[in-house]
């Protein structure tokens, strides 16, 4: 089986190896190998599924008049989403290209201390999914309340966008940024709902078990993009900064679909769900907390020179991620 990628003309030199590893310690870190499965068997006591300060609509003067039981219910059916979420990142993104990784298929020159890591960061990546799933099926036999038929996510819509309007420059690295991207950004998500005391134990230690493996998978992805990068070819590098910004708007920004399907838990109009989402996610408070959580991809991006080409610098300051 032939490389996905090859390297374009005028590609720099590849960075000297100078690979750190954040798996040294994995066999003891992973908790794939040491946490147990999170069991979801705490009474009520007025425990929340999700945090509400995550969930701007459940603010809404229109939502909150419905009262704490609604409230409550959008909390549940908002967890649903998010583990479909990452059930769907892992399995149908992240998955795919570390395997190519692995197998040396992406066709990048890489250490080989980094191809092996690749392997971890798969066997860490399904068992997310299982985790995710497996909470999900406890929540539901606890609470009596499936989450019914989930939308696909908008970051998976998106890519699949992308992939159509792949072209000679860009095909086969649209996928491989992508979740270079979604592995380098630090959600809200993950850095709060494991202190957040007022959710289930299960949920806040399975996030927090997420966290600590994600936490390594951002050190090794940057470290890949820092050696990918320089090995495109000028067109490619152009090529690919364009979709960038495209890449950190498609995880971190509201995706309008699921939370439009929240609403649908009551019988809001359409006038009513269009308005409710319009005032709970003012663009301007969407481009701070898009902008806050990509800090350290932006960083990578900086490091590395991404916004060096003019072009790339615009795009990406159209899209409210520098000033």
């Amino acid at each position: 089986m032939s490389s996905i990628f090859s390297p374009g003309e005028s590609a720099a030199p590849t960075p000297s190896d100078g690979y750190r590893s954040s798996f040294v310690n994995w066999e003891a870190r992973a908790s794939v190998r040491n946490a147990p499965v999170r069991i979801l068997d705490e009474q009520s006591g007025g425990k929340l599924f999700f945090p509400p300060e995550l969930v701007p609509v459940v603010r809404h003067p229109l939502v909150s008049i419905r009262g704490e039981d609604f409230m409550r219910r959008i909390l549940l059916h908002r967890l649903y989403t998010y583990l479909h979420f990452t059930a769907e990142l892992e399995q149908l993104v992240v998955n795919p290209v570390t395997q190519l990784l692995s197998r040396r298929r992406l066709g990048f020159d890489l250490p080989d201390k980094m191809v092996h890591d690749a392997y971890r960061i798969c066997t860490d990546e399904s068992w997310h999914a299982q985790f995710t799933d497996d909470l999900q099926r406890q929540v539901e036999a606890a609470t009596g309340d499936p989450p019914g038929d989930l939308p696909q996510p908008f970051f998976l819509r998106e890519l699949e966008r992308l992939g159509r309007d792949e072209d000679s420059d860009t095909r086969g690295l649209t996928r491989i940024f992508f979740t270079v991207v979604s592995e380098t950004l630090i959600s809200s998500i993950l850095t709060e709902i494991p202190r957040d005391m007022r959710l289930f134990s299960a949920v806040r230690e399975t996030v927090a078990d997420h966290a600590q493996d994600e936490g390594r998978h951002h050190a090794f992805y940057s470290q890949f993009f820092d050696r990918a990068w320089h090995q495109l070819g000028v067109r490619q590098r152009r090529a690919v900064g364009l979709m960038l910004p495209r890449f950190v708007t498609a995880f971190l920004a509201p995706d309008a679909t699921a939370q439009s399907r929240l609403l649908q838990l009551a019988d809001f109009t359409g006038d009513e769900v269009r308005a409710i989402l319009d005032e709970a996610h003012p663009p301007a408070g969407i481009a701070r907390t898009v902008r806050a959580a990509a800090q350290p991809t932006l960083r990578m991006f900086h490091r590395n020179g991404v916004l060096d080409d003019a072009r790339v610098h615009d795009e990406v300051a159209r899209y409210g991620l520098v000033g």
